[in-house]
């Protein structure tokens, strides 16, 4: 639906500080008919890279700028339902970018509420997942309020357009020409796109990679950590209790000396193209690893697998932008009754990149020494095998018997 430039008097900018928000501000301005802009940026643990937001944003022609810590809402109450989940897209993405934009919709919906505005705007692309995120979540959330989309609208093409209308308006951007990746970071992940990713065949090179280390630059020497969970949610590491934000930034420190987390794959975009991305996600990798342990010794088969396929739907439902839908919540009601009993602590070997388990515990173990012992007991009749094996492959002895002609 055309939006009534006319009626806009006052948007709230998704603001990030990167190539993209930094432009926005001056061209809603300039084709807005001079409209407020009020930047809001979401603190999801991006480090130093936000220091220079705030004055960056009244400089480049914002009246004011939030800054929202959401750290630990967004690792309990984003990441966490992700992680009990274990909802991974495509086998290999762990959706740090797709679980944090929900967050920051419903942040700007609660901004712009407050502002009077008559809109909200971002810089994503007509290219990707982000788009269908950060609207999605308006639509849930505030229907009413316009959605401006520069990237819908406006004449650059390209980032290297966006890099050059940054200069004729002499507002700096983190990035250049000769190194233009698309980067999305919080404390869950650090994710990279574009430049010469745009090949699958070309290898990231080293010093893409700003957040963890190489596994070829990790000690030569192996590493323990001890994560204790308590109904699917991890609380401490290594025996310290921890807030959720804080344990996250802890094992992020232990990962990235050991190489860990680096995930390199094509993925299937909801808009219909293959996208070639790379993540860093040091932390995020060893909690799904132990919390994937650990749910292997106290759920039952039956549980486990039904959840494995739920799994699949989930991921997809957070990357597709369906967060605040009806389908998630009702499969995380599921999620919650499961983890009632994933409770213990798992201990992991890290070592050059590789995860590897090394003894988990709970006090609501389902695994039984004495059933599944080699040696001798008194709980088994092995002897029972022989009369559920015959029930379990009658279909088969059945079917056996008709192509044989011999089933009476």
């Amino acid at each position: 639906m055309k939006i009534d430039k006319s009626k806009i008097k006052k948007v709230v900018l998704a603001y990030s500080g990167g190539l993209d928000t930094s432009v926005i501000i001056p061209w809603l301005k300039e084709n807005y008919n001079n409209c407020e802009v009020i930047a809001c940026t979401a603190d999801l643990g991006q480090g130093d890279e936000l220091n220079i937001v705030h004055d960056k944003a009244l400089k480049s022609g914002a009246s004011k700028c939030y800054i929202l810590d959401l750290k630990e809402e967004f690792v309990s109450d984003y990441v966490w339902p992700v992680v009990k989940a274990g909802a991974i897209y495509e086998q290999k993405y762990l959706l740090g970018t797709s679980f944090a934009r929900p967050l920051i919709a419903k942040k700007l919906v609660e901004i712009a509420l407050k502002e009077g505005a008559d809109a909200v705007a971002h810089g994503a692309t007509g290219k990707g997942n982000d788009q269908v995120r950060f609207e999605l979540g308006v639509k849930a959330l505030a229907p009413q309020l316009a959605v401006i989309v520069p990237w819908r609208e406006w004449n650059i093409r390209s980032r290297e357009d966006a890099i050059d209308f940054a200069a004729a308006h002499n507002i700096p951007v983190p990035v250049t020409k000769d190194h233009d990746y698309s980067m999305d970071r919080n404390m869950w992940h650090l994710s990279h796109e574009g430049s010469d990713l745009e090949d699958p065949w070309n290898a990231p090179k080293d010093e893409l990679f700003i957040v963890t280390s190489t596994p070829e630059k990790a000690p030569d020497k192996d590493e323990y950590v001890e994560l204790e969970f308590e109904a699917g949610v991890p609380v401490s590491v290594n025996g310290e209790k921890l807030s959720p934000a804080a344990l996250l930034e802890k094992l992020n420190e232990i990962g990235i000396r050991n190489g860990v987390g680096i995930c390199d794959m094509v993925e299937n975009r909801l808009v219909g193209m293959k996208s070639r991305g790379v993540y860093e996600n040091p932390g995020g990798a060893i909690i799904v690893y132990a919390h994937k342990e650990l749910e292997r010794l106290c759920l039952d088969r039956a549980t486990m697998h039904y959840k494995e396929m739920i799994a699949i739907k989930y991921a997809e439902l957070v990357y597709d932008g369906m967060w605040f839908s009806p389908l998630r919540e009702a499969l995380a009601a599921f999620v919650d009754e499961t983890q009632k009993t994933v409770t213990g602590t798992v201990r992991l070997k890290l070592y050059k990149g590789n995860i590897m388990s090394a003894g988990t515990k709970s006090p609501y173990s389902l695994y039984s020494k004495e059933y599944v012992t080699f040696g001798a007991d008194e709980v088994y009749n092995q002897a029972d095998a022989t009369g559920f094996i015959t029930l379990f492959g009658l279909p088969l002895t059945v079917r056996a018997l008709m192509k044989q002609g011999k089933l009476k």
